[in-house]
Order: structure tokens, then sequence, then C-alpha cells
């Protein structure tokens, strides 16, 4: 662990990774808690399955719009300060959810999930590259993972808070949606507090060249090597299947298992579906001292669609099985992406890449209304979206994997 940690100078950046990785752990938490938004709002606004995939466009549209402009933010300010207004964003949004609980309608709450993923966006331009130069390039992907590893534990925490807060409050509690976030938002402001009081260290890649294949020149657009353009493609389908596949696991468990109840569901995400995310991330950062990133993206991408395929047949508990293995094998998924896509890159390309791979996300924004319409009289189909992102995921590893070989 420390020498993932440490420069070529012996420089440790230790405080500041385990800084960065609460970062990871409260997005974490905030997305996770959509899931539950999602089946509540068909139930509390009577929308279909496909107006509730809003739930998911409002957020991650976000990333979408603000992509570019975090980029500039992190550009011209630095990674400490830009997230920090990310974390102030982040924390606005989450409070915005008191108004919203009095207004009896979706939008408002729609309103405040945009604008705390205004700050998401932000955040994530920042973490992530900054996470990635944290040491010897080498560990990138080792450090990346390690800190997901947090973001998936937000992940768990998410749902559980989320259906005990909103599930489980009385039909007639104003207050249940916006508990949570209230919540999430006192513990931002903390983080945000302790986040501007810690120095952190400034960091800058020496290397002013990049080299990929027989391509090597200064300061030569990022959109001329097809690994980062394929990682920006790969990095919209992820987050587009992972997003869709959180979004309607309860929906889709419900409709297998009749007898569940949404808390039961959503209690299921939370130990079961998000606990395997965890182990997933966590694992990859160990089985990558053995196996290239390319070489586990592209296998675990292979094994995710094996699993996709038998969510869309909607086979019993052998469906139920492989939809809670996709959650283990597409946890590296994003981190990986990310270290692949900005490997080699000097700082100033590091930070440009960031966030086009960030604007990635809006993948999320897509798939939830598509999968909710196609799976609208039978969920399982609509699991066929993420299949087809997990096949090119595949051929990405597989090209990285080739290109590494030569």
């Amino acid at each position: 662990m420390k020498s993932i940690l440490k420069s070529s100078t012996g420089k440790s950046f230790l405080v500041a990774f385990i800084l960065v990785s609460s970062l990871y752990l409260m997005w974490g938490c905030a997305h996770g808690l959509l899931d539950v938004l999602n089946k509540h709002f068909q139930g509390a606004f009577e929308m279909s399955k496909a107006e509730s995939g809003f739930v998911q466009f409002s957020t991650y549209i976000a990333y979408f719009i603000m992509a570019l402009p975090a980029g500039f933010i992190i550009r011209k300010i630095g990674y400490k300060k830009g997230i920090v207004i990310g974390l102030l964003l982040f924390a606005l949004g989450a409070f915005a959810f008191i108004p919203s609980a009095f207004l009896h309608s979706p939008v408002p709450f729609l309103i405040a999930l945009f604008v705390l993923a205004c700050g998401l966006c932000i955040i994530e331009t920042g973490a992530h590259p900054y996470i990635t130069v944290m040491g010897a390039e080498e560990y990138a992907a080792q450090r990346i993972n390690i800190a997901a590893g947090f973001n998936g534990i937000g992940w768990i925490i998410g749902p559980i808070i989320g259906g005990a807060l909103i599930f489980g409050s009385s039909p007639e509690d104003e207050m249940a949606l916006a508990k949570p976030y209230i919540l999430v938002g006192v513990v931002v402001l903390i983080i945000t507090i302790i986040f501007a009081l810690t120095k952190l260290p400034q960091i800058e890649i020496e290397q002013d060249t990049v080299t990929e294949g027989d391509v090597a020149a200064k300061n030569v657009s990022i959109w001329k090597y097809k690994g980062f353009v394929l990682a920006v493609i790969a990095q919209f389908l992820y987050c587009g299947a992972q997003t869709g596949i959180f979004s309607f696991f309860i929906n889709y468990v419900t409709e297998l298992e009749p007898s569940l109840t949404n808390l039961q569901a959503s209690q299921l995400l939370g130990f079961g579906g998000m606990f395997l995310f965890l182990i997933g991330r966590l694992s990859c950062s160990l089985i990558m001292r053995w196996l290239k990133p390319e070489t586990v993206l592209l296998t675990f991408g292979l094994l995710a669609s094996i699993c996709m395929v038998a969510v869309v047949l909607s086979i019993g508990k052998v469906s139920l099985c492989a939809l809670y293995a996709s959650f283990f094998f597409m946890s590296t998924m994003f981190p990986t992406i990310f270290a692949l896509g900005v490997k080699g890159m000097n700082d100033k390309q590091t930070k440009k890449a960031s966030s086009f791979l960030v604007m990635g996300v809006a993948g999320g924004a897509v798939f939830p209304i598509l999968m909710g319409a196609i799976g609208e009289t039978h969920m399982g189909l609509g699991f066929v979206l993420p299949l087809l992102g997990f096949l090119f995921i595949s051929y990405f590893g597989f090209w990285k994997s080739r290109r590494v070989a030569e």
C-alpha cells in the first residue's frame, strides 16, 4: 500500500489519498439513494418505469452539462479549491430537498438532484485524476480501484439508509424524501470544512510528452489517441449499464419474486448487490498485482455479458444470481476505464481528458429511460442495453491488451 502512494522522490500521499477517498464514499452514497428514489417515485407520483427514469436523467445529465466547465475550474484553480466548490454545491442540492418536500411535485426534487449532481461532477473531475497521479503511473489503476472501494461502501449505505427512511416512513410523512438528504448534506459540510483546512500536495506530472504506439508529440490533442476515444465511449456505456441495473434492480427482483416488498428489495440491493460491488472493487486492486488492468477489464466484461444474458431470459433464481454476480464483475469497470483512458498523458492532458471521461457518466441519463420503456411490461427485456454495453467494454479491454502486447 505504501509503495503505490509514493512518488519517485519518496514523497508520501497517504493523508491526501485517505481524504480524497472519503469523497468517493459520499458520492457513492448519493448515487445509491437514487435507486430507492426511482422506485418510490413510481408509487408516490404515479410514474411509469420510463418516467421514473428521469430521476437518473436529472442527475446524470448534469455530468454532461457540467463536465467541461468542471474541467475548466479544476485547471484554473487546482484540485483542492475545485473540489471544495463541488462539495458546497453537493450540500446545497442535498438541503434543497427540504423545501421540495412541501411542494408535492417531482419537479423540485429533480431540480435539487440536478444541483447536487453538478457538485458531484466537479468533485469527480478533480478526484479521479488526482488519485491517478498520487504516485508511480504503473500503480494508477490500483490506486483508483482502492479509492473506488470507498465508493462501493457508499453504494451500500445509500440504499439501506434511503430504504429505511423513505420506504419505512408513513405515507403522511412529508419529510420522508428529504431525511436521507439532510443527513448527507450535514456530513458533506463537515467533510468540506476538513478538506478546506487540510494542506494537500500540489501534483504536477513532470513529463510533457505522451506516447501511444508509434505516436509521440508535445501537447498533442487528446482526440488523436484511439485508446482515449474508446475509453470515453466505454465510460458512457458502462455508466449507462450500471445506472440502469441499479435503478431497476428493485423492479426486477419484485417482478421475479412477487412476495418481496420494496423495503426488502432495497435491503437486498444494499446488503447483496452493493456488497458484491464493494468486494469486487477491493479484490480487483489485488488482482491487478498479477494481471494487467486491461486483461481484468476484458475478462470481467465478458463475464458481465454472460450474466446479462441470464437476466434477460428471466429464468428464476438463476437470473437472480446472475444479476447479483453482475455487480461484482462491473465493479472495477469505471475506475479501470478511467485509468486506461488517461494513461501516458501529461498533467494538462490528464485534467482535460478527465472532463470528457466524467462526461461519459451522462450514459446514466439515457439508459434508465430507455430500459424503463423497453421493460415496461417485462423488466428483463430492458437489460438488453447493459448487455450491449458490456460487450463493447470487453472489446475495449481486448484492444488495450493487444496494444500492450505490441
